[in-house]
């Protein structure tokens, strides 16, 4: 059992939304992994950061996707970050990963840079917000499946997109779709 597809892509990418719309359009469960992250650690994610640090905040969330990858037969959202440690890299290999790309100008509207999402909270969080998308978009793209902009579409729109491409994919493999 693996989830049908994951989500992944930088805050304010719309993971969380498109997520529950995406699973309800497949007819299948959604699950995110930062929920799961808070639900184990019983306090939340800007939390864990700050008082244990991102190293310990990123192994838990390894062990978090590792288990929802097992488990979950359905659409996971995994944060933002969680493309950066090379076990969970791996583990994501052999499944469905949509990268949902979104611009700077679009991320910092929709993020709102909210002390709320620990990476940040800090000086500057606009250049922040920049050089977290530089460094991570060549990541976001060696782990995905596919690749959708979001800048320009509503969340609807980027489902739509999704499962046609899957839709398609299906079709020239012979896979069944949900």
């Amino acid at each position: 059992m693996k989830p049908c597809i994951v989500i992944a892509g930088p805050p304010g990418s719309g993971k969380s939304t498109v997520g529950p719309l995406l699973a309800a359009e497949l007819g299948v469960p959604f699950r995110d992994s930062d929920d799961d992250i808070v639900a184990r650690a019983g306090r939340p994610v800007a939390d864990i950061f700050a008082t244990d640090g991102e190293p310990a905040f990123r192994e838990l969330e390894a062990e978090v996707i590792a288990e929802a990858l097992r488990e979950h037969e359905g659409v996971l959202s995994v944060g933002g970050g969680s493309v950066l440690t090379p076990v969970t890299q791996d583990r994501l290999r052999g499944h469905h990963v949509v990268f949902l790309n979104v611009g700077f100008a679009v991320g910092v509207r929709r993020v709102g840079l909210s002390t709320a999402r620990p990476l940040l909270a800090g000086v500057n969080p606009r250049a922040t917000y920049r050089e977290l998308l530089e460094a991570r978009l060549p990541v976001y793209r060696a782990v995905a499946t596919m690749e959708v902009g979001t800048d320009e579409r509503t969340p609807e729109e980027v489902v739509a997109v999704i499962a046609a491409q899957l839709t398609e994919e299906a079709e020239k493999t012979g896979e069944k779709t949900r």
